[in-house]
């Protein structure tokens, strides 16, 4: 019966052209929606987008922790719209901790079938030292990554999540030594499913912790994610004080780890895009009636017609205030890498 209700869902859904609220009634809706979502009601896919608060240009996150300086062609979401997206409509469980936010494609919606994103977050692990960076072997660490993905699919299963398996790499591990950005990629495979996810991971080194951002995509992506990798990495700093270079030895702790540790760390805790559809399957998320739509034409891989409609664009990305104004408080996520200890308990 589940199965019908659900299929019944998504061709509702598909009979209603995607289309973003009126730009004049935008801020009120925008409230509309949030506080219906707090209070955990239904919102149409119009109304979920609406309520999210896309930014652009210059963006400090942290408390001046660092600064993303975003080109024109990506727009920003601070955490908490960040982790509505991953979980309200993307399927993954809540995390305790929110990210720091979410880079998304200017003009592409977060529920369309070519959206991807990167989420970003910041582990206050220590200084990172990178003396190893010569030394790791990726082939042994790849073997490794697998084995513990295995591992982690008790729990996975026992929270009624689809098994993961990392394919191999999709993109080889690179250190840039002079700018302390480490980024590599996997291919993992979700359940059954016959499309793989792209799990493209950057990191960034600084005084006291470690930048995360996580790209999140599908396998077939992943040339437009490569010529996507060098902006953010170009895009993304430590603010003066949490530099790497800004490391006091008398002052600072050291990490328990070296550079090899941060690729080498815990199976995918979240998914996106067509994982999520599995996962949706699999436990009935709370989801509006067109996301339950758009994630059955995921499943199924069957395409709605386009109607005559309007482009989906983004409402109009608020310009960010000069660096030295403070940027306006929203009022409104993703390590595929690392899942709490507590959760293999």
């Amino acid at each position: 019966m589940f199965y019908k209700e659900l299929l019944l869902a998504g061709l509702l859904a598909t009979a209603v052209p995607l289309t973003w609220a009126d730009q004049a009634s935008a801020q009120a809706e925008q409230e509309t929606a949030a506080a219906q979502a707090a209070e955990g009601e239904y919102l149409s896919e119009e109304q979920f987008l609406d309520s999210l608060t896309f930014r652009s240009g210059k963006v400090v996150v942290g408390s001046n922790l660092a600064t993303l300086n975003l080109p024109d062609n990506m727009v920003f979401l601070d955490g908490a719209d960040a982790e509505r997206v991953l979980v309200e409509a993307w399927g993954n469980p809540p995390d305790d901790k929110l990210p720091l936010g979410m880079i998304l494609p200017k003009g592409v919606s977060p529920l369309a079938d070519e959206s991807w994103a990167v989420t970003v977050e910041y582990e206050e692990s220590g200084y990172v030292s990178d003396e190893d960076a010569a030394d790791i072997d990726y082939d042994d660490m790849l073997e490794d990554l697998q084995d513990g993905a295995r591992a982690d699919n008790e729990w996975r299963a026992e929270n009624g999540y689809e098994p993961i398996a990392i394919v191999g790499w999709a993109s080889a591990p690179h250190y840039d030594a002079a700018g302390k950005k480490l980024h590599w990629a996997k291919e993992v495979k979700f359940g059954d499913s016959d499309e793989h996810i792209l799990n493209y991971n950057i990191r960034v080194l600084g005084r006291k912790g470690v930048l995360v951002l996580n790209f999140i995509a599908g396998m077939h992506q992943l040339p437009q994610i490569e010529e996507n990798v060098p902006a953010v990495l170009a895009m993304t700093d430590f603010n003066d004080g949490n530099r790497y270079a800004d490391f006091n030895p008398d002052l600072d702790e050291v990490a328990a780890y070296g550079l090899g540790a941060l690729i080498a760390g815990k199976a995918a805790a979240k998914v996106g895009l067509f994982a999520a559809a599995l996962v949706l399957l699999k436990k009935l998320w709370f989801l509006p009636v067109l996301l339950i739509g758009w994630v059955w034409r995921r499943v199924t891989g069957k395409k709605q017609q386009p109607a005559p409609a309007e482009p989906q664009v983004q409402p109009e990305a608020k310009a960010e205030p000069a660096p030295s104004e403070a940027p306006p408080r929203v009022a409104s996520v993703m390590d595929l890498n690392n899942l709490p200890d507590d959760k293999h308990k």
